[in-house]
């Protein structure tokens, strides 16, 4: 009787999908250093509800800010 042949099935990992649209978020260090400010004058705009955030990573621990959140920021400080 010949060897059974074994074949491996794998399954593709779990990889994120490319996407047309890839969007750089900014994180709180940025942003601080394109208002010429200190992260705790971001972080100040954060809690006061002035700037909206997106919370990424596990538990939503990190911050990342969206450029055009933070243009409208800006905007809305110049008024």
């Amino acid at each position: 009787m010949p060897p059974i042949k074994r074949t491996r099935i794998t399954m593709p990992r779990n990889t994120p999908r490319k996407t047309n649209h890839t969007r750089q978020l900014l994180t709180v260090k940025e942003v601080a250093q394109l208002d010429n400010c200190s992260e705790k004058t971001v972080r100040r705009a954060i809690a006061a509800g002035l700037l909206d955030v997106i919370r990424v990573g596990p538990g939503g621990r990190l911050i990342r800010i969206d450029p055009s959140a933070h243009a409208a920021y800006r905007r809305a400080q110049l008024l």
